[in-house]
């Protein structure tokens, strides 16, 4: 009865401390609501010169997180594209906040319109276990260029990387500014809850339903990064070296576990076994070994591992063909696998793998390949092997997905000057570059008139002759 008692309290002093962090961001903002280009460009400066100063910390935190992340690995998805994005930002930052001009109609005349960029205000951004650096400052700088202030909720199943953020952010940024909440479920739920001005979610499907709901009380407008199932698609003529090698990147990047890694691939029914053979070679390739290899990073946690397992028995008693690339697993380095002969009541063709096994699909038509995925939830990307452009383009218009990688994999997360975002399932709304800023403020519109009122021409009484002068004029 004691610990219970204690519990409450621990927990109840937990969202104080929440509400009041969130109290002191929304005083900070109303006292300064729209910060001039010069500051956030500084705020910018400042978080480039800590990921930069603090690099071989994070990678080590990130690395503890998962018993063993490629240092490599975090260099290059993490840190590489955190720097760019911010670099990116603050190279377009003044041009992305100046007021665009609109017409005005004749009918409207004399006046002037325009669009400014506003803060929205307090922005909640909630970071998953799978990328904690990048998808942390990935939203965090379109917040800042924006003008906002911004709480991030960290993962519970990467302690260390957020306590480790919650002290670096801390260095340069005051509580009112940017903040890094920690906790486990139970603090995320009350987090989702805030009346924020906007709220960002990235993770699992299943979960961002319960944000969105949370977020409905208080008419919170999110954006949510969700996953799905991507498809890759390899032509009957792409060379199998080609497409095999591009695939196995993006599926044994961070041992399968992004949102954007391909979940399936369909093969030509006769050249499935070519493909086994090519992507075999690919993975071995880049991992001779999994014992004791700093490169091969491990699955984040115990129960994380047993659902991938999990999904591999399910699969097996159900008629699916494992073809492992490696002989057996060490600990939480999970070798990867390939599966045959799926079905669609395997849950492993049901639930996003997020993981080290990649189900084969053969299909006979282009079209047959369309069907089965248009069958589906929408997923978060498609990524389609062949060099003729002609069947690039049919891909690109039968098909719909978040975004697409036509001959390669993940990359296209990558690129600052294109907006990231799901559709249906795999997600709402973007973020990244200018879509970032954009979804970040608010475009109002703004009409000026000066002295001169020339709208009172068609104030009442009605009827009158210059009226029916406008009305033949402008309404037809």
């Amino acid at each position: 009865m004691t610990a219970d008692i204690a519990y409450l309290q621990n927990a109840q002093q937990a969202l104080n401390e929440l509400n009041d962090l969130f109290t002191a961001q929304r005083q900070a903002y109303a006292a300064n609501p729209m910060p001039p280009a010069a500051q956030r460009q500084q705020w910018l400066k400042a978080l480039r010169d800590l990921l930069s100063d603090e690099r071989q910390a994070l990678i080590d935190a990130i690395s503890q997180d998962f018993s063993n992340r490629s240092a490599d690995e975090t260099l290059l998805a993490e840190l590489m594209p955190s720097l760019h994005c911010i670099h990116y930002a603050s190279k377009h930052l003044k041009g992305w906040m100046k007021a665009s001009p609109r017409k005005v109609g004749a009918a409207f005349q004399p006046a002037k319109a325009k669009v400014v960029y506003q803060p929205l205000g307090v922005i909640g951004i909630i970071v998953p276990w799978n990328y904690p650096l990048y998808l942390a400052i990935g939203p965090l700088v379109g917040a800042l260029s924006a003008g906002n202030r911004v709480m991030l909720k960290l993962s519970e199943s990467t302690p260390a990387t957020g306590a480790l953020l919650k002290t670096l952010l801390a260095k340069v940024f005051p509580e009112d500014l940017v903040c890094v909440v920690l906790g486990e479920a139970d603090m995320g739920i009350a987090f989702s809850r805030l009346p924020f001005d906007h709220l960002l979610f990235t993770g699992a499907t299943s979960i961002g339903k319960h944000v969105m709901r949370a977020a409905a009380e208080h008419l919170t407008p999110v954006t949510l990064e969700l996953g799905g199932k991507s498809p890759a698609i390899v032509s009957h003529d792409v060379p199998l070296k080609d497409a095999a090698e591009r695939i196995a990147f993006g599926k044994t990047l961070n041992a399968g576990q992004t949102c954007v890694a391909p979940d399936y691939v369909l093969v030509p029914e006769e050249r499935v076994g070519s493909f086994v053979e090519a992507y075999r070679q690919a993975v071995r390739g880049f991992y001779p070994t999994l014992a004791d290899n700093p490169d091969y990073t491990a699955i984040i946690n115990d129960r994380q591992l047993a659902r991938l397992h999990g999904y591999l028995s399910d699969a097996t008693s159900k008629g699916a063909l494992l073809v492992p690339m490696f002989e057996q697993d060490q600990g939480r380095r999970m070798g990867h696998s390939l599966l045959l002969n799926v079905s669609d009541d395997m849950t492993v063709m049901q639930d996003e793998i997020f993981g080290p096994v990649l189900p084969i699909v053969p299909y006979k038509t282009l079209d047959d390949a369309f069907a089965y995925i248009n069958q589906r939830p929408r997923p978060l990307a498609l990524y389609y092997f062949g060099y003729d452009k002609a069947a690039q383009n049919r891909v690109l218009q039968h098909t719909h997905s978040g975004g697409v990688c036509l001959n390669d994999t993940l990359l296209h997360v990558a690129q600052d000057d294109m907006p990231f975002g799901g559709i249906g399932a795999s997600g709402m709304g973007h973020y990244h570059g200018h879509e970032g800023f954009l979804t970040f403020s608010k475009a109002k519109g703004v009409l000026i008139k000066q002295r001169f009122n020339a709208a009172k021409l068609i104030y009442p009484p009605y009827g009158k002759s210059i009226q029916k002068l406008i009305q033949k004029l402008f309404i037809r």
